[in-house]
């Protein structure tokens, strides 16, 4: 069992990765080394324990935004839910069942790429626009496959949504939202599955979660405030620091 200054830090992570992960994503990149370090956890449990404690977060942040979500076209925000409720459900399963240092190895790989795409889908001079700028069925299935990477270990999902819905046409501002709730629906098949695992250190839990949680409010009362310049200046920033983090390690 972590010390309370230990538990102390592990929250202050939360917090941290809440708001992130509320206007960008990437907070998994803060949680899952803090886990490590601070718990002790072997990187699976660290893994498993953050995507449980981080649910709550995901909760308040598809609240707090849900006026501005929507879906892309013909692909509505429910069938875009629902696609990643069961790519999620298909991620845990192989997590439950498979090694996790095969995904870990493709996550800076993963960032770079998609931290690259929403670079270029916001600042182009034409914005893309959601008639006919991306098929839809070819989003369907991007959105399940980031699920089933979502479910698996989830290292980048908002960065990899955020790019995908920002090329497919949603405005930044919609996109965050948007993400925000794909997020919840993926990690909410995989926490069904996580909760009943033994990997699961639930002192490190709540103290992380509640953390998350405050950090939730912060980041959406930030999303209605920032300028949307500053929210893509942000989002890059962070995924490409978060890469450059991610290769040297």
């Amino acid at each position: 069992m972590p010390h309370f200054d230990m538990l102390l830090l592990i929250a202050f992570a939360g917090f941290y990765a809440g708001i992130q992960n509320t206007l960008a994503g990437g907070g998994s990149f803060i949680t899952f080394p803090a886990l490590m370090l601070a718990a002790g956890l072997n990187p699976l449990a660290a893994n498993i324990t953050s995507t449980v404690a981080m649910f709550p977060n995901q909760i308040t942040s598809s609240l707090g935004g849900r006026r501005l979500a929507g879906g892309v076209g013909k692909l509505s925000l429910e069938r875009l839910f629902l696609l990643s409720v069961a790519g999620g459900l298909c991620g845990a399963v192989l997590l439950l069942n498979t090694p996790v240092s095969f995904f870990t190895h493709l996550v800076p790989w993963l960032v770079l790429f998609a931290t690259s795409i929403f670079a270029w889908g916001s600042f182009r001079k034409r914005p893309l626009h959601a008639a006919g700028a991306f098929p839809i069925q070819l989003l369907a299935f991007i959105q399940f496959m980031i699920g089933v990477y979502g479910g698996y270990f989830g290292g980048g999902i908002g960065f990899l949504m955020l790019a995908t819905l920002i090329v497919s046409g949603q405005e930044v501002r919609m996109a965050t939202a948007t993400k925000n709730i794909l997020a919840m629906a993926m990690n909410a098949s995989a926490v069904l599955l996580f909760v009943f695992s033994a990997q699961v250190d639930w002192i490190s839990t709540f103290a992380l979660g509640l953390g998350g949680i405050g950090g939730g409010f912060a980041g959406n009362w930030l999303v209605y405030r920032l300028p949307e310049r500053i929210l893509r200046v942000f989002v890059v920033l962070v995924g490409f620091l978060l890469t450059v983090w991610l290769f040297m390690r």
